[in-house]
């Protein structure tokens, strides 16, 4: 089974950047530009992610005093090349210390960095100098100012954080609350005051039949109302008189002449026998 890790994604607020002092004198090269990218990039935070530009300012001061190991002066070379045919040009690392120190420890950084948006983004936070002076004072004492006031935040959330354990507590003492249930026999107060209500109720209800006693008049329209179906049984009653008078209903009457019909038909083929008799009787007769 497959567990799923959830990464931390800190918010803009959370994304405060910090100001660092960089000395470079008697510093070796490598090792510097690794410890400058690594706050460039801000893997020295917990809140570290990679897709958000979390590091910090960088100033390095006095990047004409960095050294190097071995014969890096004379054997490492740095080429650029303007496009134009021959037009190639190499410079040693000691004729670039001389000429323009910075450029060394920006190359050296540069290479360490993201190669995208974000990683051009984290360079241009990083301020080299070849001497020991920098104009970035106010921006390094707002930056400790910023830390001490982070600092005494970061103290007093100390203090509160156990008061949010308590807080699950109360919330797992809810999940458990028979005890605050046994505590709250006043709710049935109202559920003794719900059936209150059903009671006025039935007493309206045990009202009701009174002013049904009170129209006992009513009753005699409703005997007036079964006198209309007396009288509709009298017209039943006559009713069948008529019907003795009409036993010859139409219905049948007009059912039996189509008996008779046939038998009129019957009687046309027994006429035209009789006429086929009388006609050779005649015959004979003639």
């Amino acid at each position: 089974m497959t567990t799923r890790i959830r990464h931390y994604n800190p918010g803009a607020s959370e994304l405060v950047a910090d100001w660092h002092v960089l000395d470079a004198s008697g510093e070796v090269l490598g090792r510097l530009a690794t410890k400058v990218a690594w706050l460039l990039m801000g893997k020295h935070k917990p809140g570290y992610v990679p897709h958000l530009l979390a590091g910090d300012f960088v100033v390095v001061t006095n990047a004409s005093s960095v050294r190097v190991t071995g014969d890096k002066p004379e054997q490492k070379i740095y080429v650029r090349h303007s496009q134009y045919p021959g037009n190639r040009k190499e410079i040693p690392l000691g004729r670039m210390l001389a000429t323009h120190p910075t450029r060394v420890i920006e190359h050296a950084v540069k290479g360490m960095l993201p190669k995208n948006k974000l990683g051009a983004r984290m360079f241009s936070r990083l301020k080299v100098y070849a001497g020991p002076e920098h104009p970035h004072t106010a921006q390094v004492i707002g930056a400790e100012r910023t830390r001490a006031t982070l600092a005494i935040e970061a103290e007093t959330p100390v203090e509160e954080a156990p008061a949010q354990p308590a807080r699950k507590r109360r919330t797992r003492a809810k999940a458990q609350a028979p005890a605050p249930a046994e505590e709250t026999p006043p709710a049935e107060t109202p559920a003794e005051e719900a059936p209150a209500r059903p009671a006025r109720r039935r007493r309206a209800k045990a009202q009701a039949p009174a002013p049904a006693e009170e129209t006992p008049p009513a009753e005699t329209p409703a005997e007036e109302a079964p006198a209309q179906p007396a009288r509709r049984r009298r017209t039943k009653a006559q009713a069948p008189a008529p019907a003795e008078e009409t036993p010859p209903v139409e219905t049948p009457a007009e059912e039996a002449p189509a008996q008779p019909a046939r038998r009129r038909r019957t009687r046309t083929k027994a006429t035209v026998e009789e006429a086929g008799s009388d006609s050779p009787e005649d015959a004979g007769e003639a």
